[in-house]
């Protein structure tokens, strides 16, 4: 810090003090060197700050034509973990070898952690502002287009740090809402009846059930008169309102794409995943619907879906996989099978601790491809 001496004689106990500015810096004319000098007392050093230090210079304003908005002030900007000792290694031998050297000898992590965390930060990346739509589509009942939904959420849900909800748009009395552990009955239609009155995130958290992944569902409705009622507008009203909480939004569109919400389902679409089963009948639809939209303007959106072949569907153990999935792979960006699980099989909650690893890999890697789709469009 830059500082200035000044050689002051101590005055007589008698004698007022010198007169100091208001601003905290000595004045010049409250101080008579030459009568200092004369007086013979004692004499202090006064230490006073020069104004130019740049300790106490407030730092000058730089703003931008655009303000950074707040998810920028990202973990990974912000945190200093230059002084922070390493942390412990995952993996059997790792921990072993940390723990046995009293933490002096770090391996890191085993490789099937670093891929997990690899996997981890892929599906975790963040977005810059907004919400993101992603459609789950499919031509065909049966082919496993709710469990997907649900899968892709709860893969999202685990792990990102923002708020992931899937709802459940079918117009033919849905299921999605039986996927997970149901905590009220409300559904789409109360969130547009009840629209105006939701001020927070507590209002609308009441009309949804969670599962222990973090994921949030909105269920259809139960009557089927009700459910074919819900039109485009009511779909717009509850996806606005979906915005304004969620960072994620999946949309179970339910069976065909002709039907009144697909419109602004896909006109707000960030993301495209399109479920086929194993069979040739299955992957034939999956191939037709994937015509009609580019027939329909939506090209871009193709080539940038992600196909989950459900190879679960009855037909797949004598179908050569390979080759539907070559045929995907020549229109979408990428294709990925979802094997065949016991506790998928029966239709009713899903609970992902309990399903088999390749299930949840298959889940995961969908949930990284959607997000990475979603990011090179956007460019976040």
């Amino acid at each position: 810090m830059a500082k200035r001496e000044t050689n002051i004689k101590s005055p007589d106990a008698t004698e007022p003090a010198e007169t100091v500015g208001g601003d905290g810096e000595l004045e010049e004319s409250a101080v008579d060197p030459a009568a200092l000098e004369s007086s013979g007392a004692e004499s202090i050093t006064l230490v006073v700050a020069d104004s130019s230090d740049s300790l106490y210079q407030r730092r000058a304003g730089n703003r931008g034509d655009s303000p950074e908005p707040s998810a920028m002030l990202t973990d990974d900007r912000l945190l200093d973990i230059s002084g922070r000792k390493s942390l412990a290694p995952e993996g059997l031998w790792q921990s072993l070898v940390y723990n046995i050297s009293f933490h002096t000898i770090n391996l890191g992590d085993s490789a099937a952690v670093r891929e997990r965390k690899a996997m981890d930060r892929r599906i975790g990346a963040a977005f810059e502002t907004g919400a993101r739509y992603v459609p789950v589509v499919t031509r065909k009942g049966g082919v496993g287009k709710t469990t997907v939904t649900t899968l892709l959420g709860m893969a999202l849900a685990e792990v990102r740090h923002d708020r992931v909800i899937a709802i459940d748009a079918n117009p033919d009395r849905g299921t999605l809402a039986e996927r997970v552990p149901k905590s009220t009955g409300a559904t789409v239609r109360d969130v547009v009846n009840l629209a105006a009155g939701i001020s927070g995130f507590t209002d609308f958290a009441e009309l949804v059930s969670k599962d222990a992944s973090r994921l949030h569902v909105l269920a259809s409705d139960t009557d089927p008169l009700m459910s074919e009622a819900f039109d485009e507008d009511d779909y717009n009203v509850v996806a606005d309102q979906a915005a304004r909480f969620y960072s994620v939004i999946l949309t179970d569109c339910g069976t065909g794409i002709v039907h009144s919400v697909m419109k602004p389902t896909l006109e707000r679409a960030d993301g495209l995943v399109v479920v086929s089963g194993g069979s040739i009948d299955e992957a034939r639809l999956a191939s037709e619907t994937l015509t009609w939209l580019e027939a329909n303007g939506y090209g871009e959106l193709v080539a940038r879906a992600v196909v989950a072949l459900n190879t679960a569907t009855q037909g797949s153990n004598v179908v050569k996989l390979d080759e539907i999935e070559g045929h995907f792979i020549s229109r979408v960006r990428e294709v990925v099978r979802i094997p065949y699980d016991p506790n998928l099989a029966a239709g009713s909650v899903i609970e992902w601790d309990r399903l088999s690893p390749y299930t949840r890999q298959a889940a995961r890697e969908l949930a990284a491809l959607v997000v990475e789709g979603m990011s090179e469009r956007l460019g976040t």
